[in-house]
């Protein structure tokens, strides 16, 4: 037999005693697609999961800035129709209109009520003036402001509680308040009075009231 021979022998024997390994030969090609295919389709279930999370957080902030401007203008409204009874009081109503402002507060503010709204209802009581008060504006006071009472003979009378916030409550806003009323004292011309008030909303189990009455400049 010759050299060529003896080599092609040779070869067709290892094929035919391991026919598993001549098989396998084309694999690693194979392999290598699935490899390519399995990291595309790793990056895009991340991908995807990544999106569901982002549209969840950007759901929950979306909801809760609706759920905040909601709560602010329950707020608003709450230190507004305070404010207004406040402004309407007259000698005809004043002892509803203080048992009505008195249901509606909380804190320091209601346990010392009587003080606080002493001069209101010494100058409706010593006018015996009708009053019909309006609102103009009602705003989020936000920011801390340098607010100076009005001194004394200038406007509406005086009023500023210190309040603490009740330990029950679980979050308080303030609010600016202005409104003007229109005062017809007897015998004497109409005098439009001018309110700017600074209104603190507690929030005592859901429900709103307020916690601190200030007049303000």
């Amino acid at each position: 037999m010759s050299d060529g021979e003896q080599t092609e022998a040779e070869a067709s024997d290892d094929a035919d005693a391991d026919p598993e390994a001549a098989a396998a030969e084309p694999e690693p090609a194979g392999d290598a697609i699935f490899s390519h295919y399995g990291v595309a389709s790793t990056v895009l279930g991340v991908l995807s999961v990544a999106a569901v999370v982002l549209g969840a957080i950007v759901w929950s902030d979306h909801r809760d800035a609706v759920a905040e401007r909601t709560y602010l203008s329950r707020v608003m409204a709450t230190a507004a129709e305070w404010a207004g009874v406040l402004i309407n009081m007259n000698a005809g109503n004043v002892d509803a209109s203080l048992q009505r402002l008195h249901d509606g507060t909380v804190g320091e503010l209601n346990a010392d009520f009587d003080a606080a709204v002493q001069p209101y209802r010494q100058v409706v009581e010593k006018l015996q003036s009708r009053s019909t008060g309006r609102i103009e504006a009602v705003a989020i006071d936000t920011v801390h402001r340098d607010l100076n009472p009005q001194p004394d003979g200038a406007g509406p009378p005086r009023s500023i509680v210190t309040t603490k916030l009740p330990a029950f409550a679980s979050r308080s806003d303030s609010v600016l308040v202005v409104a003007t009323s229109v005062s017809e004292n007897a015998g004497a011309k109409p005098k439009t009075v001018h309110w700017n008030l600074r209104l603190d909303v507690s929030d005592v189990d859901g429900k709103l009231m307020i916690s601190q009455l200030e007049s303000v400049r």
